[in-house]
Parts: C-alpha cells; structure tokens; sequence
C-alpha cells in the first residue's frame, strides 16, 4: 500500500520518518549489520523502503540515506538517496565464496529528482575538533563515526563543488580517506589539490574505510590517523 501523501504534500523529514520506522527488521537493518554500522543506524536515521511515498514507487525495498541538516527542524532532510541492497553469496573461481551485490537496470544508488551533490553528514562540520575526515559515500562516512572520527562523505567521485572548500580551512588536518581503485585516488589527488591540510589515508586497492573498519576495528582507523 502506497502512502497517501507525495513529496509535494509532505515534508522529508515526515517521509524519512516513515522509513525509518520501517527499517528494524527489514533486509536494510540485516544490509547496515552486514556493514558494521548497526550502531548508527538511529543517529544517521536510515530506514527501508516498505511504503514508498508517492513517486518514490522505484524505491520500493531498498535502504533510505537521509541527509540530515545539523539544526534540525521542518528542513531537517534535505535529501534522501535510496541504496539497492540485493545481494548474492557467489563462488568465485578460487573456489571461496563471497558476497556479491546485483544490481540489474540500475545503479547502487538513486537521488531524487532534482537534487544536487552535497555533503553527507554534516554535523560533522559542527562537533568540536581539530580534524575532519573526507569519504567517498555515505557509508566510508558512517565508518569513520565508528572511529570517533567527524566525517563527512561526498556522494560520487564527482560529486565535490567549489563551495564545500571554505568549511574545512580551519581545521588542522583533513584525512581523506581513499577507496583503492582509479577514481578514488583521483578523488584524494583533487582534495590535496585544493586543501592545504589534506592527509591521505590509504586502505590498499580494492579495499576502503568501510571494509578497513570492518575487518580491523575503529581503533585501527584511529591509529592508521596518527590519533592513538
């Protein structure tokens, strides 16, 4: 059953609510557990798509990343993007199996119409600190929360815009945290590019902050940062 409201009629952050309170349960909550990050799922508000909001149909099952706004209120959201979580335990020709995603007719995420790249999470930008961490997605982003890290994350290698510079001159250090393939490095190579207090933290190819976490523990991301 559709919800008896659209994107016009109701606020994001009433449709987000909605999500939410669909999330415990549902294959998103088993997606984020998958990832580690089922600790954050309340603070970063995810939810799942059960009762999509008229024209967010295409949405229906998949993980809601709201863009939480730091001062709360009727605009709190700014967006939502939607995460395909379908996936398969495949084996691989070495014999070991592992999961795989499938996304068949489209990409891992989807915006809604007419949104603009932006930060991911900042209120991060609002917690006292002499260091902020820069990811690629939402949930490098998350990953490095984990670590006690205020991080924010940039939707897509492409995604970054002139006036997200300003917000990080102040701080001491910037640790852009790299994903190990091509377009990641460009991403970190354009930062270094652009903010003079970038340090570069790399995980290996194929890897990321998100699987680093995973694998080693916040604590390890915190002293692969120089913070320990």
């Amino acid at each position: 059953m559709l919800l008896k409201t659209s994107p016009q009629a109701a606020s994001l952050v009433e449709i987000a609510q909605i999500y939410s309170k669909s999330y415990q349960g549902s294959p998103a909550e088993q997606y984020i557990n998958h990832r580690g990050l089922g600790s954050l799922a309340t603070p970063l508000g995810f939810g799942y798509v059960a009762a999509p909001a008229t024209g967010h149909e295409k949405h229906l099952g998949r993980l809601a990343i709201p863009y939480i706004r730091p001062a709360g209120g009727e605009h709190a959201v700014a967006t939502i993007r939607f995460r395909c979580i379908n996936t398969a335990c495949l084996q691989h020709p070495d014999g070991s199996w592992r999961d795989e995603e499938l996304h068949e007719g489209h990409g891992k995420y989807q915006s809604l119409p007419g949104s603009k790249p932006r930060l991911y999470n900042t209120r991060a930008l609002i917690k006292p600190s002499p260091y902020i961490g820069v990811a690629e997605g939402e949930f490098d982003a998350a990953s490095g929360e984990l670590a006690d890290i205020p991080t924010v994350g940039v939707p897509g290698v492409s995604g970054w815009r002139d006036h997200f510079d300003p917000a990080f001159l102040g701080y001491e250090v910037v640790f852009a945290f790299t994903d190990g393939d091509e377009p990641g490095e460009r991403f970190v190579h354009m930062l270094a590019e652009r903010l003079p207090n970038v340090v570069t933290i790399e995980f290996g190819k194929k890897s990321d902050t998100n699987k680093f976490v995973v694998g080693n523990g916040p604590k390890a991301l915190r002293e692969k940062c120089g913070l320990e």
